[in-house]
Parts: structure tokens; C-alpha cells; sequence
């Protein structure tokens, strides 16, 4: 999917959310248990419940390989649902890789042409030769790890270097990339004061905003700092929305989850 074609669906919805379809099975409603693949046939119903109001999902795959080759395969399942029933949606790996060259062109591969993703989350750590891969990529996006919304960003990411902080030389050395235009980034809202500054250094750029909900993030301060001309955001919500009820209704309950964060976006778009 190309970036136009998103801004596209984002107008056409009024809407920049993005639903994290992280599952847990001993989350999920008791009932799906009985399921012969309980994860694929709970994704589908969120899906199915949830696809007019969002433009974007994002399943973390450290929920699927949790579960072997039956969470590898319902993972599978889920992207072949999506692209083939929903193919206006846009869909995140979040794989978080990052490795050497060689490697990395195994991990793209994995993600852009076995599972027809349209983007995947990439650590930056390793540099240059570790995203670049994922990059070569037509159409595809790499979703570089900027300013994360955990405790433990402060470790390493907010360091001051001689210039700027640490997460200020990822943003400013990753535009040097080949085909950096195809470069999305991952900002927490947590961290939504950091934004405004964030947006001098990449303005155009689209970023994946997840913390939203559960995690304490407030859409409208994100909205504040980081919207762009194209809006340029992707909020991501994964436990406000999916888990809403572990009743029979649980995929209509997500869908009213998602309807109230829809109807607040939709005075931005």
C-alpha cells in the first residue's frame, strides 16, 4: 500500500486508528477455547466488528510465537483474511527487528512477500546496514523504533549526546537512508510533549503512535504536537479495544471501543 492510498482511507473514514491485535488466550472469551483455532476465529470477529472504523491493524507477532506453530499459523491465517477480504486495510508486523544485512533481507522477505504485511516495526540499534534491507521493498513500509512508550526508554533513548538526545540522531541519520521515504516511525504518546519537536526533524513522516488507551496516552495531546498536513498519525489501541468484554458480545463491544475513538478523531480529519 502506497502512503497515498492511506491518507486516502484515513480521509475516507475519518479516521487514523490502528487496532492492535495482540491476543492472549487466556484473555479471550471462554467460548472461543472450543474453537479449532481459537486465535484466527477471535481476529476475525474483531475484524469483521472493527474494519469500517480503523484504517490500520498491527497483531505483535511475540503473541503468536508465543504459541508455536498453531500461533504462527492462526498469524498466517489472519494477514490472508485481511488482505483478502479487507485489502483497503493497512497492516503492521509489529516483529521488531534488526540484524545484520543478510539478515535482515530474511526477515523483509518473512514479512513483505511470505505474509504480504505492508510494514514492519525495525529497531534502529544496529544502523544503517540492518534497515536498509527492509527498505528495498516496493510499496512496503519500515516502522523505525524512535521514542517508545515504555518506562525504559529513558535508558538508552532520551540520552543526551553531544548535540542532541539519543532518539534525535535515529531520526536525523535514518533520513539519510537509502529510500528513506518508505520510513514510518514509532512514537509513544506517552510521550506526546516530545512530538513537537519530533515533527521539526521529520515532519512529512507518517508515526505509529501506540499507548493510547490502556497505557495512559491522551489522543488529543498526540494530536496536538504530531499532526501534519496528511495527518501523518497511525493511534494504535490494542487491550482498550479488543479486550472491552470476554462475553459472547465481546467483538460488538470492541466495535462500540473503536466507535468512541473514531467519532474523536474524526474532528482532526
Amino acid at each position: 500500500m502506497t502512503t497515498a492510498q492511506l491518507v486516502s482511507e484515513i480521509k475516507k473514514k475519518q479516521s487514523f486508528l490502528c487496532i492492535g491485535l495482540d491476543v492472549d488466550l487466556n484473555k479471550i472469551p471462554e467460548h472461543l477455547l472450543k474453537e479449532e483455532d481459537p486465535i484466527f476465529a477471535f481476529n476475525k470477529a474483531i475484524i469483521d466488528a472493527t474494519h469500517h472504523l480503523c484504517v490500520a491493524y498491527k497483531p505483535n507477532t511475540a503473541f503468536y510465537e508465543a504459541y508455536g506453530l498453531k500461533g504462527w499459523k492462526a498469524l498466517e491465517k489472519t494477514i490472508v483474511y485481511l488482505n483478502e477480504n479487507y485489502p483497503e486495510i493497512f497492516t503492521i508486523a509489529d516483529a521488531k527487528r534488526g540484524d545484520i544485512g543478510n539478515t535482515s533481507t530474511m526477515y523483509a522477505k518473512a514479512f513483505f512477500e511470505d505474509l504480504a504485511f505492508d510494514s514492519v516495526t525495525v529497531a534502529p540499534y544496529m544502523g544503517k546496514d540492518s534497515v536498509e534491507p527492509f527498505l528495498e521493498f516496493k510499496d512496503k513500509h519500515t516502522i523505525l523504533l524512535a521514542l517508545t512508550s515504555n518506562q525504559g526508554a529513558f535508558d538508552f533513548q532520551t540520552k543526551q549526546l553531544e548535540e542532541n538526545e539519543l532518539y534525535k540522531e535515529v531520526l536525523k541519520i535514518s533520513k539519510t537512508y537509502k529510500n528513506s521515504e518508505n520510513l514510518m516511525y514509532v512514537v509513544g504518546a506517552t510521550k506526546a510533549e516530545y512530538l513537537a519537536e519530533i515533527r521539526q526533524i521529520i515532519p512529512e513522516s507518517f508515526l505509529l503512535v501506540p499507548g493510547v488507551g490502556a497505557q495512559g496516552g491522551n489522543l488529543q495531546e498526540v494530536c496536538k504536537y504530531g499532526l501534519n498536513n496528511q495527518i501523518g498519525l497511525l493511534i494504535n489501541s490494542s487491550r482498550g479495544i479488543i479486550y472491552a468484554s470476554k462475553n459472547e458480545d465481546f467483538a460488538q463491544q470492541a466495535a462500540k471501543k473503536a466507535q468512541e475513538i473514531q467519532n474523536e478523531m474524526s474532528a482532526f480529519v
